[in-house]
């Protein structure tokens, strides 16, 4: 490595504007601020909802006509 070339490297903190959630990570910030975190975000406490997703998809392949894989067996 160069010397003098670097940032400085040091623990900083994660804060969530969503949920307040704080949390230490390595950084050349010294604060992060993010809107989202792993705490809050609905992929990862389960909170996602993929009931709507299948309706649109199945309200799509009856407006076009498409059979699912499964009906044509």
């Amino acid at each position: 490595m160069k010397a003098n070339i670097h940032p400085e490297y040091h623990k900083s903190t994660v804060i969530c504007t969503s949920c307040g959630n704080e949390f230490e990570t390595g950084s050349t910030k010294d604060e992060i601020r993010v809107d989202t975190c792993s705490n809050c975000h609905p992929f990862y406490t389960g909170r996602q909802r993929f009931a709507a997703a299948a309706g649109r998809i199945e309200k799509f392949q009856q407006k076009y006509g498409i059979e699912r894989e499964e009906e044509q067996e």
